[in-house]
């Protein structure tokens, strides 16, 4: 240990000697690692933030969207084909077993009118139980009920947004709003949410019942999706197959022909997303460790004039009785001493760098304990990879040779 301990102070002394060099040979070092740091801190930010808007779309949610349908030869998109009705979610309702809550979908996009303005918004029609499934609260005032839906009253829940629109600071509850010139009441209003992934404002919605939203607003008789909520995590999957058997039955299809529906789930938006993030994480720290190289054969290079410079030096421990093993470990701490300086200057720098971005920016960028390891073991493992031929030439030189060197 104390041996080890003299040789870095002879490291530091060595690199103090020449303190611009050796800090301009650090600079791939400390952009590389900061690099890498900010860029999986980005990442990570985004997943983290693209994850929480997906938990903000309910608990073990279960999205049942219209099939696709053949026009003229051409098989369209899925949603394309209108085949829900209320005998489909009834039918599901009754007969599930894994299903905690079932809605109707049915959404208009409309101008709407109150408060002495007007506002463009989402109108959705659902049910009561669309609430639990997507985790909505009621900020106040209270929600819609199924007599409302049964009556097909003219009642609205308002987002955030529409409330603060239309009425600003006043009490939303218990005024009126024109949507197509059909007047509804205003009953209650959601707590916030914000913005998604894609930045789309969750609470610029307006919830109504989703028999007043299909024959009042948007006419004909089809439902545009069916929202589901598993009874539990672990059951989302199997609530998936007794869902699917339950729709071909509802439709009457046989076996051999293709479902006329898509099913999707929020485990399964959470999957694609975090292997889209996993790839992106990856694609970003492989560009920024690069530079983390590029630094190495900076250091490499400037030990390898360094060796030059002290061939003489070098000579002269030889023929008092240096090892080639005590040479070696002095230029490859020397090294080693200028990678993880630069890397320690590099975490430093990331932080700062990390603190502004989220401070003057909404990346809500993450740094982890696990990429900071990471980093300063990788430029630990720079400085010994690209350290050990310069230290490995200098160890090897021939004592008369060196002492000869001018």
């Amino acid at each position: 240990m104390a041996a080890l301990y003299r040789f870095i102070r002879a490291a530091f002394r060595s690199i103090a000697k020449n303190r611009m060099r050796s800090l301009l040979t650090s600079l791939g070092i400390i952009i590389g690692v900061s690099a890498v740091i900010v860029m999986v801190a980005i990442a990570n930010g985004s997943s983290a933030r693209i994850t929480n808007s997906i938990d903000s779309l309910g608990s073990n949610l279960i999205m049942v969207i219209p099939g696709t349908m053949t026009t003229g030869g051409a098989r369209m998109g899925a949603g394309s084909s209108d085949r829900f009705t209320f005998d489909d979610v009834e039918h599901v309702r009754d007969n599930a077993s894994l299903l905690s809550a079932v809605s109707s979908v049915i959404r208009s996009g409309d101008q709407v009118i109150g408060g002495g303005t007007n506002w463009y918004s989402t109108i959705y029609g659902v049910e009561p139980a669309y609430l639990a499934i997507r985790s909505w609260e009621i900020d106040y005032g209270e929600a819609f009920s199924d007599k409302d839906v049964a009556a097909r009253r003219k009642v609205a829940v308002l987002g955030a947004t529409v409330a603060e629109e239309l009425f600003g600071d006043a009490d939303a509850v218990g005024q009126t709003v024109r949507i197509r010139n059909i007047p509804f009441k205003v009953i209650g209003v959601l707590k916030s949410k914000g913005q998604n992934a894609m930045g789309q404002d969750q609470d610029d919605v307006i919830l109504a019942p989703s028999t007043s939203v299909l024959y009042r607003l948007k006419g004909g008789q089809w439902v545009d999706m069916i929202n589901a909520s598993a009874v539990s995590t672990g059951k989302v999957e199997p609530a998936i197959t007794e869902l699917t058997a339950l729709m071909r039955q509802a439709h009457d299809l046989k076996d051999g022909q293709e479902d006329d529906f898509t099913i999707r789930s929020q485990a399964e938006i959470m999957a694609m997303v975090s292997e889209t993030t996993q790839t992106m994480t990856l694609l970003l720290g492989s560009i920024a460790a690069v530079s983390l190289l590029v630094g190495g054969i900076g250091i490499m290079n400037i030990m390898l004039v360094s060796v030059t410079e002290r061939t003489r030096e070098i000579g002269i421990r030889l023929s008092v009785g240096a090892r080639e093993t005590d040479i070696l470990v002095q230029f490859l701490t020397e090294a080693v001493v200028l990678s993880v300086t630069g890397g320690l200057i590099g975490i430093g720098l990331s932080a700062g760098i990390v603190g502004g971005l989220n401070q003057w920016t909404e990346l809500d960028a993450i740094i982890t304990p696990e990429i900071v390891a990471l980093s300063f073991l990788f430029s630990a493992a720079v400085g010994i990879f690209f350290g050990f031929y310069p230290a490995r030439k200098a160890a090897q030189l021939d004592p008369i040779d060196a002492l000869r060197h001018e």
